[in-house]
């Protein structure tokens, strides 16, 4: 299947056109995911349950639509000079139960939610925090082992709102009706801020559901949705939604991993050199052709390039060598090792997430592993599977967060404990160039042990009626529901 008159750009946001009134009292939400994901309560939260925690239970910060971090629980903030300290004011509110909020309350709260988050990829980026100290009634101070910058983006995650006995501090109140939850900002007063005596005319209800991904396309093509979130590379050809609903479809510039993660090590995989060859087959200026994306970037580095703490000592792989010279050399790995031993055959199997664009994917996939002498076989379980596939936004813009997500705690698939022992160092390190020297030594060594195959960006797309206000594309793909319920001033 191909997207006929769909073309996208990560680049130049699409004009839109529609049928949506923003004078409407409800604005109508659907995440593509699954209906039993808003229930969700429990570390690993998906999109769908990140997005109504974030609602429902405010941080000490929070993202705007923007993706920028602005104030939540905690009003205002400074850090000092050398960066290991961040002083947090909060706000003069109380919990939902009518108590105040004290700095030790949340404080309290704050600890438990970091031990929690123990042995989670969020908690490996928690880690640089010493000490949460309770300093006046309102003051809350946390130190740092070392400096750093992308803490508030971390605190501003879903995960690490405040609540208190299973209650969130807002700003939004949420009702369960039917097969939705309804949402509505709560007044102004009652989150520490000056009243609004138009605060009723300001606000609309959010109707929030989760639905399989062609049951949200179906809803928002009928006119039953105002915007439709957490569309993945696995469900874009879905997207193309005609010609009357032309321009609809948004896209982030998202920053992540989109690869392949080696989870066995017999076989073909059991030595790294195979598994570089199956990373050099991979034509990725080609590979996403079939969706008519224009503006995504392949890379063939674990960490983003050009991030801040990128001091550019990690150059793109085989840059040296063509397309044709780097599949000569991989196929030869692939023969020797065939050769190497009795009834050997070349085959790996895969195991990626239901829908059309997976489809497309596993045979740009399939044709690129047998132009190396390797077939390619899916499989549904990933339990079963030699690869999955990775497609994860970051949580904040950082080499540690790449890295992270291959350490040898989360047991996620290979890994390599000498990256660890690289990012564990950089953890004290005061010093920002060591610490970015320690970082790219970590990704030399989960490149030389090739137990993850990138491949580029993550694709997030999301289809937004005409008119619709509070909804703006952002590299971290979050969409959060408070402006959306806002009207426009």
């Amino acid at each position: 299947m191909r997207i006929r008159r769909l073309a996208l750009s990560l680049v130049v946001p699409l004009a839109l056109a529609g049928c949506g009134d923003a004078g409407d009292d409800l604005v109508d939400v659907v995440f593509i995911g699954q209906p039993e994901q808003l229930e969700e309560d429990g570390l690993r939260l998906s999109p769908a349950a990140q997005h109504l925690r974030a609602a429902t239970a405010e941080g000490l910060v929070s993202l705007d639509a923007s993706g920028n971090v602005v104030p939540g629980v905690a009003e205002r903030w400074i850090v000092t000079d050398d960066g290991l300290s961040y002083i947090f004011r909060l706000r003069n509110s109380d919990w939902p139960d009518g108590t105040p909020m004290e700095s030790q309350d949340v404080r309290a709260e704050l600890r438990r939610m970091i031990a929690r988050l123990q042995g989670t990829s969020l908690g490996l980026d928690l880690a640089k925090i010493r000490e949460v100290r309770a300093m006046t009634g309102r003051v809350i101070e946390i130190r740092l082992w070392s400096p750093m910058p992308d803490l508030l983006q971390v605190l501003a995650q879903p995960e690490l709102g405040l609540r208190r006995n299973g209650r969130g501090t807002g700003p939004m109140a949420v009702t369960r009706a039917d097969d939705a939850w309804m949402l509505e900002p709560r007044p102004p007063e009652m989150r520490g801020r000056p009243e609004d005596p138009e605060w009723d005319q300001r606000i609309r209800q959010i109707r929030l559901r989760a639905l399989p991904a062609e049951q949200a396309v179906a809803v928002f093509e009928s006119g039953g949705a105002d915007l439709v979130l957490n569309g993945t590379l696995a469900d874009l050809p879905l997207a193309d939604v005609g010609a009357l609903s032309r321009g609809t479809v948004r896209l982030d510039a998202a920053l992540g991993l989109f690869g392949l993660r080696v989870h066995s090590q017999e076989g073909l995989l059991a030595d790294a050199a195979q598994r570089e060859a199956l990373a050099m087959a991979i034509d990725r200026a080609t590979l996403l052709q079939p969706f008519n994306i224009g503006g995504w970037i392949p890379t063939t580095r674990i960490v983003a390039p050009d991030l801040p703490d990128d001091i550019g000592t990690i150059d793109e792989r085989w840059s040296d060598l063509s397309l044709e010279e780097r599949r000569s050399q991989a196929a030869q790995r692939i023969a020797a090792w065939r050769a190497d031993g009795e009834d050997r055959t070349a085959r790996v199997s895969i195991a990626l997430p239901s829908g059309p664009g997976s489809d497309l994917l596993f045979n740009e996939l399939a044709r690129d592993f047998a132009a190396i002498g390797v077939d390619l076989e899916r499989v549904d379980d990933p339990q079963d599977a030699d690869l999955t596939l990775v497609d994860r936004v970051a949580r904040y813009g950082s080499a540690r967060w790449f890295l992270n997500q291959f350490n040898c705690s989360l047991d996620n698939g290979l890994c390599t404990p000498e990256a660890d022992a690289r990012i564990a160092e950089a953890r004290t390190e005061i010093d920002p160039m060591v610490r970015a020297a320690l970082y790219a030594e970590a990704e030399a060594e989960l490149a030389a042990s090739n137990v993850y195959i990138p491949i580029g960006a993550p694709i997030r797309w999301s289809l937004v009626r005409g008119g619709t206000d509070g909804f703006q594309e952002n590299r971290w793909n979050v969409h959060p529901l408070l402006p959306l319920a806002l009207r426009p001033i």
